[in-house]
């Protein structure tokens, strides 16, 4: 997609979104709390923003413009929160030199705070990604790969909950099946569970035992799949399930210039995003809470 087609596209997505029937309008400024989500997918090793003669993406894209914007954005609001949904790995040149190293500091740097695993962090084994696990100063999740009988256990966490300004959080993580993307001997004994069980379960936990008041699934299992419409993705993932507020997504690069509204298994609206790949976009959703725990949203992507 051109720049100047995006850009016109990602200013028409601007539109408020509501949940559970609410809209922005029937808050009052002095009972909203803002909690300001910015995610990434599928950045692949990007550090560089693309050349200025790129046929697609001239000079777009890269590390640097990706942290002044979320600079700017954290002093607009300082109720924010960087999530990752997985494939932070493999790409370019930096993965094959410093195997991931630069990619966990400049995120570290960034004050990413939570990511989740996706099947090209396996790229290096096991080994490859607990060697590079000290320079993340931000926690991985994920709730259907079982690391227990691997080097990894202990190092990711099933879900994170944070609390900004009162609003409780909860995270958690979901990863593609491993057959046939992931050679054995990079996964070892890893398992894999299936995304629809472990994310009523685990959405469950979060919304009523740990009482969050959003529930965040970071997804790198797919938005959909049109040569398998059955298969599991986040459409259908957001359809079979309950007590999830957002998914963000990965895995297929889809660009999404807004996020997408579906409903979950008793009717209720559930919000899904995904920002494409290589770095190019930052996706943005902004929470409005209210003191009554009531709430409604906004999203878009921006251009990097």
């Amino acid at each position: 997609m051109k720049r100047r087609t995006f850009i016109k596209n990602t200013a028409a997505s601007s539109a408020f979104l509501t949940l559970g029937g609410l809209s922005l309008s029937s808050f009052t400024s002095t009972d909203v709390k803002k909690i300001t989500i910015l995610h990434t997918n599928d950045v692949h090793s990007y550090i560089d923003p693309f050349p200025k003669d790129h046929p697609r993406n001239p000079n777009m894209g890269g590390v640097a413009r990706r942290a002044a914007l979320i600079e700017n954005i954290r002093q607009e609001n300082p109720n924010v929160l960087l999530l990752d949904a997985g494939d932070i790995f493999q790409g370019t040149p930096y993965f094959n030199y410093y195997g991931g190293e630069l990619e966990f500091k400049l995120m570290s740097m960034m004050k990413y705070d939570v990511a989740t695993i996706g099947n090209h962090d396996y790229d290096n084994g096991l080994e490859g990604l607990l060697a590079q696990l000290p320079h993340a100063k931000f926690d991985f999740v994920s709730s259907n790969y079982d690391f227990k009988n691997t080097i990894l256990d202990g190092y990711i966490k099933p879900y994170k909950i944070l609390t900004i300004d009162g609003v409780k959080i909860g995270i958690f993580g979901l990863g593609v099946a491993l057959d046939g993307l992931v050679d054995k001997k990079n996964c070892k004994e890893t398992v894999y569970n299936d995304p629809i069980e472990i994310a009523t379960d685990m959405s469950q936990k979060l919304k009523h035992e740990h009482k969050c008041d959003l529930v965040i699934c970071l997804s790198h299992i797919g938005f959909k799949y049109k040569e398998d419409p059955n298969k599991v993705c986040d459409l259908i993932l957001a359809n079979k399930t309950k007590d999830i507020d957002l998914i963000i997504g990965g895995h297929t690069h889809t660009f999404l210039d807004k996020p997408v509204i579906e409903k979950n298994s008793e009717g209720k609206e559930v919000l899904i995003n995904q920002v494409g790949c290589y770095g190019l976009n930052l996706g943005r959703i902004d929470f409005y809470v209210t003191s009554d725990k009531k709430v409604a949203s906004q999203g878009k992507s921006i251009v990097v």
